[in-house]
């Protein structure tokens, strides 16, 4: 099942998985180390971020190891981006107030 990538995102231990995956691939049980949850609740994380395709597991020997996906975030960047624009002519309206409040005589 594939799911909605704002789910990956939703739970602040996800968004701190994304963070360390970001910086380098790890295993799960390397993931598990840095939280103070168990090594299933992690498991669980990394099983709807997979399934969201925000992270991508990879075998390595014996091993799995857990990367980053960042085709996958850039989908959540450009849906954000919109808003950045609207709040960015939102502050630049805001500027030009503050301009015509200054430059009136008291």
């Amino acid at each position: 099942m594939r799911r909605d990538p704002f789910q990956a995102i939703a739970d602040p231990t996800r968004r701190a998985i994304l963070m360390l995956l970001a910086v380098n691939t790890m295993t799960a049980g390397g993931i598990a180390d840095h939280f103070a949850v168990s090594r299933q609740a992690v498991s669980k994380h990394l099983q709807i971020m997979t399934e969201c395709q925000v992270v991508s597991p990879v075998q390595q020997g014996r091993e799995i190891h857990y990367q980053l996906n960042p085709d996958r975030l850039a989908e959540l960047d450009q849906w954000l981006s919109q808003f950045r624009h609207l709040l960015g002519q939102r502050f630049n309206q805001l500027d030009d107030v503050l301009i015509q409040l200054k430059e009136k005589p008291v």
